[in-house]
């Protein structure tokens, strides 16, 4: 007869068993539930095949209240139902009835309501934006001045660059004349300039 933890009489450390009621199969390769901390075969696995009473310990949700329209995100390990969230986000402070009016996008004719899982912050302005006009050329992105110095000095380059590959046309490349060497010194070797 097999051990109760696990394995066979010729090895009794081989593999363990299931631990859900109406299963008990030898796996030899179990599954260790991150919520009840029980065994599980392939099968049984999920937190939903187990009926794990931990399951939520891992989920992250967002409750909204209904005062302040905040929306506050809890993991299953903070704790406490719903109702005991609103309750110790109504006693800190944070609950404003006057903030009631929802955020929306910034962008001009754009009514789109900000929420949790909508809203882009643009790391070149700092500006909340709807998921519509998350990228810079979409909401006009004015830079910062703290970087204006160094976005000029990139378009100086940028029109030095331009300015050198218009004199460069693509009929005289290679076809210019290579200063000579200097009396004494042996020609030098050809370079390769590419088109």
């Amino acid at each position: 007869m097999a051990a109760a933890g696990g394995g066979t009489e010729a090895f009794p450390d081989l593999g363990r068993h299931c631990q859900h009621s109406d299963c008990h199969q030898l796996d030899f390769l179990p599954f260790t539930c991150d919520g009840c901390q029980k065994v599980f075969c392939l099968e049984h696995r999920g937190f939903k095949s187990h009926d794990c009473p931990k399951s939520d310990r891992n989920s992250r949700k967002v409750v909204v209240c209904e005062i302040c329209s905040t929306s506050i995100e809890t993991t299953g390990k903070d704790g406490g139902d719903e109702t005991r969230i609103l309750e110790r986000h109504h006693e800190s402070g944070n609950c404003n009835p006057s903030k009631k009016k929802k955020p929306t996008c910034a962008v001009k004719r754009c009514r789109e309501i900000l929420t949790f899982s909508n809203t882009c912050v643009c790391k070149i302005c700092r500006l909340k934006v709807c998921l519509k006009h998350r990228f810079p050329a979409e909401h006009g992105c004015g830079r910062p001045s703290s970087t204006a110095a160094t976005v000029v000095d990139k378009g100086r380059w940028n029109e030095k660059f331009m300015a050198a590959l218009e004199l460069r046309s693509g009929g005289d490349c290679g076809k210019r004349e290579r200063p000579t060497a200097a009396k004494g010194s042996s020609p030098t070797a050809p370079s390769v300039k590419a088109c």
